[in-house]
């Protein structure tokens, strides 16, 4: 007679595994995250080597030729790849529902399918939704296949017999292994469908790009351990009530992290923005107080933004403040040396911070920005329309250095902007082969910051 099988504790945040339940997890230490799992057992259709040794390779022996690339057919998300998809690699592509996830990977397929076979592995929807939806977006390649399915050893066994260029699964959470008894989505089924598409994308050489959920939080849905496996994890970001999307990369074996693609959403489809900070100033008021434009680097691109502030009277006891895309503590932070350092008073006041676009500015170059325009509706004074400011605030209220100083300047001046209030420390450091045909004023304080940034 079988023993009885016991369960163990799993953390849905770091996958610490446990015979006991914890209150707060050892591993990660937060609270409320051990969730009762089914010990898990070996996937079927998965074939592992009996031998016992591996052969090793010498360092300079190993193949060393540029990785190869399939070009998307999108510029902006060749971008935030790093080029473009790499032979072999795994894609996590997440993002809140109906953010475009699957949208702008059907528009990958009607590119990438003039060449290359794709097969779409859906568990979320049948193969006759898929196909009015890619009737929609003018979808109609002949190298595209469908398969509905979510039994992984299923799937594994197809993608080997049809052997495409690319797979796209579609989602994670929907997949799972019929020898794990706990349910598709879970923290178990979800880690040990991705070790075997990992696996998998290796063994055959074939890029696979796996469709993530995410949860309340924004985080993805499923442990922490999930994005260590794959190579790329890419974020798309927006809100709802804005027609633009940000797909940003958090994660880039092959590429620079922190790149960024902006794209619109349409009827048609995702259409990729090439010039984003066009997009972003695009109707600003002219003559308005607390308003001022910002140059914060996304990766190796400088975009600039425009910071809102609305300073007013309040009538609780207790001022409110609000930031939406910018940082509320820093805010804070920000809003505390004005009034100890430079004299600009906020008690009494309800204060409240926009990026526009639905941006989410995480640079310290933007706390320049957020004090000017802060300051300019205090004191109801309008920032000059042409002007941009950034540098990074220190707590003793001065301006400090911020990287990429001569990227930030051409862009400025590419798209108009006739004067930079910049940090005095990086004014020194600028190159002389640069040409500017622009105003450069530097300076050491958040006064004269401001004393330069209203002159006409």
């Amino acid at each position: 007679m079988a023993g009885k099988v016991k369960s163990v504790y799993v953390c849905s945040e770091c996958g610490y595994e446990s015979v006991k339940w914890f209150g707060k997890c050892p591993g990660c230490g937060e609270w409320n995250t051990m969730e009762e799992q089914t010990p898990i057992v070996s996937a079927k259709g998965i074939t592992r080597s009996k031998a016992s040794i591996k052969p090793v390779q010498r360092l300079n022996e190993i193949d060393s030729d540029i990785e190869k690339r399939l070009s998307t057919g999108i510029k902006e998300f060749d971008r935030v790849l790093g080029g473009g998809i790499v032979e072999g690699s795994l894609v996590l592509l997440s993002g809140d529902p109906g953010i475009g996830k699957s949208t702008i990977l059907l528009q990958i397929c009607q590119s990438l399918g003039q060449k290359h076979t794709i097969l779409y592995i859906s568990g979320e929807e049948s193969a006759r939704q898929i196909k009015l939806r890619a009737n929609r977006l003018n979808v109609d390649t002949e190298n595209l296949f469908i398969l509905a399915e979510t039994d992984v050893s299923l799937i594994v066994e197809t993608i080997k017999a049809e052997k495409p260029n690319m797979v796209i699964i579609d989602s994670i959470q929907t997949m799972m292994i019929d020898d794990i008894s706990s349910s598709a989505g879970s923290i178990t089924q979800v880690r040990e469908c991705t070790n075997i598409f990992m696996h998998l994308a290796k063994s055959l050489g074939i890029p696979i790009f796996v469709v993530g959920h995410v949860n309340k939080d924004g985080a993805i849905a499923g442990p922490k351990v999930l994005e260590h496996i794959v190579d790329t994890v890419l974020y798309f970001e927006g809100e709802r009530n804005y027609s633009y999307r940000i797909l940003r990369s958090a994660k880039n074996r092959f590429g620079s992290t922190n790149e960024i693609g902006v794209f619109e959403m349409t009827q048609s489809g995702m259409n990729e923005v090439e010039n984003p900070s066009l997009m972003m100033l695009s109707g600003r008021p002219k003559n308005t107080s607390g308003t001022c434009v910002a140059c914060t680097m996304e990766g190796s691109r400088p975009i600039l933004a425009e910071v809102q502030g609305l300073v007013t009277s309040s009538g609780f006891g207790t001022p409110r403040r609000m930031s939406t895309g910018f940082d509320y503590n820093r805010m804070s932070m920000i809003i505390a040396v004005l009034e100890k350092r430079a004299g600009f008073l906020f008690n009494g006041m309800d204060t409240y911070l926009n990026i526009i676009g639905g941006l989410k500015l995480y640079e310290p170059a933007a706390d320049l920005s957020v004090a000017m325009a802060l300051i300019s509706s205090l004191k109801d004074k309008p920032v000059n329309e042409n002007t941009l400011a950034f540098g990074e605030i220190g707590l003793a209220g001065e301006i400090r250095a911020v990287n990429n100083c001569e990227q930030r300047i051409t862009e400025a001046q590419r798209l108009g902007f006739t004067k930079c209030i910049i940090p005095f420390h990086n004014y020194k450091a600028l190159s002389k082969e640069i040409k500017i045909n622009m105003d450069i004023v530097p300076v050491r304080n958040i006064r004269s910051a401001f004393d330069a940034i209203t002159e006409e």
